[in-house]
């Protein structure tokens, strides 16, 4: 955070203040969705080189979830770059906040975690969070450390800070309210209690996810509260999921987990279209635009997509893994449908009984999450049962074994005995 000039690659040409204020701010602004107010930001990081002190970046984490997927890493790829550029960055584990439930995006109350859960899902974060983040470098508050201290007539000061009419104009309180689904009240407290975050944090800057717009807003009215400097924010986009349409959510089964065995990751990576490739190139790798433009003029010259494919699901399974375990994975799928080899080595799952309907295998097998996903999935002519694709209508396997698969990448081996 050195205040003096710099040079650039060309001795003769002095790289000023300015420059570097231009060249972090744009760093900032890559890929991002919204930065409010962008003025106000440019001054913070004009005081930053002039005091050389880093700005003080902060991220929420709510662990209502023990494992974090591609979509997470979103904002995290951002925060990675700033680390790099030598800002301090604060991971607020939301310990507290997660026992009220983050109505985000709800359109019913969330069931309350309690402190056994909390505790067990936020010791997961840690080791995925350090995939991406230099975590020698990053300092980690939970915030019951001053939530729980607070008294009735604290929280009591603090809701003053807004209006019910405030908090409605949030669009989830908004459909919940019109649609008459009921509101808890200590959902309106959660946004409060992520804004005092940022005031005992002193947050310059904070990210999240375009949908949690509301919340880091509430974080500068809390902060202007209690005569605190107001934070700026950085909001990413939201990815979508495998299926091009819905946001990444484990419950809508369209994710990439973290967790994810390589060939499951890399075989996942390579499903998504063409278009959407482009979405997860710009979002998932720090690829620069140069390195984009060109890719995309490869293509309009003839260069085959699914060689970027690769690419990319090489790029994101080495960031997870190592590059050994990408290049195996890349062969493995090569050798899975480029041959139209079934994996030598399948999970096998035993049923006692006579016959069993195909629907029932998928869900307790685990290829369908649901009954309404496996006929959807029948519907869409990805099911097979020894390679034979099963068309719609009533199906059910008697004694014998089977390889039964969905798509191009989920395999299980069924016996009926």
């Amino acid at each position: 955070m050195s205040g003096d000039s710099r040079e650039k690659d060309n001795p003769d040409t002095e790289y000023t203040d300015a420059d570097y204020v231009k060249e972090v701010f744009e760093t900032f602004q890559r890929g991002s969705e919204e930065i409010l107010v962008e003025e106000e930001l440019k001054n913070k990081i004009v005081l930053s080189v002039q005091n050389q002190k880093p700005l003080n970046v902060k991220l929420g984490l709510d662990p209502t979830s023990p494992d974090l997927h591609l979509g997470h890493t979103v904002v995290l790829m951002k925060l990675r770059e700033l680390q790099k550029l030598g800002h301090q960055v604060t991971l607020l584990i939301g310990d507290f906040t997660a026992a009220i439930g983050d109505p985000s995006g709800r359109n019913s109350t969330r069931p309350i975690l309690t402190n056994d859960e909390i505790e067990q899902n936020s010791r997961t974060y840690f080791e995925q969070v350090g995939l991406i983040l230099d975590m020698d470098n990053v300092q980690i508050r939970k915030n019951s450390e001053w939530s729980d201290k607070l008294s009735s007539s604290d929280m009591i000061k603090l809701a003053s800070v807004t209006t019910v009419a405030r908090m409605l104009e949030r669009d989830d309180f908004t459909r919940r309210y019109q649609s008459g689904k009921s509101i808890a009240l200590h959902e309106f407290i959660y946004p409060l209690m992520q804004g005092y975050d940022s005031v005992v944090l002193n947050s310059d800057l904070e990210l999240g996810g375009t949908d949690q717009k509301f919340n880091l807003l509430m974080g500068r009215d809390v902060q202007r509260f209690f005569g605190k400097n107001c934070q700026c924010i950085l909001t990413m986009p939201i990815l979508e999921g495998l299926d091009g349409v819905d946001k990444m959510s484990k419950s809508k089964n369209n994710y990439i987990g973290l967790k994810d065995k390589p060939e499951d990751m890399f075989g996942k990576l390579m499903s998504v279209s063409d278009e959407l490739m482009w979405r997860y190139i710009d979002l998932l790798t720090f690829k620069s635009e140069d390195e984009k433009t060109k890719l995309k003029q490869s293509v309009s010259d003839g260069f085959n997509p699914k060689n970027i494919k690769i690419e990319l699901a090489t790029e994101i399974v080495t960031r997870f893994y190592n590059r050994e375990t990408a290049q195996k994975a890349a062969r493995d799928f090569e050798d899975r449908f480029k041959n139209n080899k079934i994996p030598n080595s399948i999970i096998e799952k035993v049923f006692i009984g006579e016959q069993f309907d195909i629907i029932f295998l998928l869900k307790n097998t685990g290829l369908a999450s649901s009954t309404s996903n496996a006929i959807r999935s029948i519907k869409q002519g990805s099911v097979r049962i020894d390679g034979q694709k099963v068309l719609e209508g009533a199906h059910s396997l008697k004694k014998g074994s089977y390889v039964l698969q969905v798509g191009k990448r989920s395999f299980i081996r069924v016996k009926v005995q």
